[in-house]
């Protein structure tokens, strides 16, 4: 059994789908403050296996240990936590509430439960200014946002507390930029509000629920002036979560690993591949930089090959596609049904 936070969510969910295909069972627990529980009924429907659903917060410590003792589990998945760059800065705290003081509640009631197999989702953030690219784990660390720095801060306690005890076994899977969506279109990333990814917010031009993109700077100094990510299929980063769990069954250690294509695609790459895959113009209009964006970053995924035998499938072209067929079955996220 796996004890997956935050499962509801746009990559929890998928991963619940990955995890379930090979052949684990699954507990979610989640407080839907920004997941829709619709996610797990799709989760049902494309595996046609159940899944536990546990209602609560990872910062009520008791509520989590009573939820990972029912449960049985026997590693944890952890999502649950707040992500998004922008309101990070403007409520501080609240990201250290949720992401940090949250994750200390987690390992607290995991280890009472004698639960010490963790996957963590980590964020490429934590690598800040580039001073060398390809970014690979031993890069310097230094957080340029408060979501980074909350992962960050989150990532040594983990390493303090192996250290303390080695017999926990720790995956930090630092995450590059997640797009795409599941192949059969019944899931995919529905943010609320006005989305904060530039994919989602490409959709949504896409089908007409917003008129133009902004893209925020065509001055930076890479091919086309527009900045450069590696962009992952959230299929891929899923399958990578099995792999850790798998990896972690034979060995010990606070393992950090990046997930990302090892390829950089710029802002107007994804609109023209995401044109070509929906057949619809997306319109933008060319802003100022954002305070704090950086011009490119992609990663060295050579340690996930080496260790987990996992390596990046899908292309930008698959991405928009899949992305494209979800916006179209679901041009209102999960409330629009399906």
């Amino acid at each position: 059994m796996i004890f997956v936070t935050g499962g509801a969510g746009y990559i929890g969910s998928h991963t619940c789908v990955e995890l379930l295909n090979a052949g684990m069972n699954v507990t979610v627990y989640d407080n839907f403050s920004n997941s829709e529980a619709e996610a797990i009924e799709r989760v049902r429907r494309i595996t046609g296996k159940a899944v536990q659903v546990i209602q609560g917060d990872i910062r009520d410590r008791v509520g989590l240990e009573q939820a990972l003792r029912q449960s049985g589990a026997k590693a944890v998945v952890h999502f649950a936590g707040l992500k998004a760059v922008g309101e990070s800065e403007a409520v501080p705290l609240t990201y250290y509430d949720n992401n940090v003081v949250g994750t200390l509640r987690l390992l607290e009631a995991m280890q009472a439960c004698g639960v010490k197999n963790l996957v963590f989702s980590s964020s490429a953030t934590v690598y800040g200014v580039p001073e060398n690219l390809p970014y690979t784990e031993d890069h310097r660390l230094s957080a340029t946002n408060t979501y980074g720095t909350t992962k960050l801060v989150i990532e040594n306690m983990l390493r303090d507390l192996h250290r303390s005890d080695a017999t926990w076994r720790i995956a930090v899977l630092r995450y590059f930029n997640p797009v795409g969506a599941h192949p059969t279109g019944l899931m995919g990333e529905d943010p609320q509000g006005v989305p904060n990814n530039l994919m989602p917010y490409v959709a949504q031009v896409a089908v007409g629920r917003r008129t133009h993109l902004s893209v925020w700077g065509n001055d930076y100094p890479t091919p086309d002036g527009t900045g450069v990510r590696d962009y992952i299929h959230v299929v891929d980063l899923a399958i990578g979560h099995v792999k850790a769990i798998q990896y972690l069954e034979g060995h010990s250690g606070c393992e950090a690993i990046n997930l990302g294509a090892g390829v950089g695609s710029s802002v107007l790459d994804l609109v023209q591949a995401f044109e070509a895959a929906s057949g619809k113009s997306i319109p933008y209009e060319i802003g100022p930089r954002r305070a704090g964006d950086l011009d490119a970053y992609w990663a060295d995924a050579s340690r996930a090959v080496e260790l987990l035998g996992w390596r990046a499938e899908r292309s930008l072209a698959q991405m928009c596609e899949d992305t494209w067929r979800w916006q179209e079955m679901n041009p209102n996220g999960y409330k629009g049904g399906n």
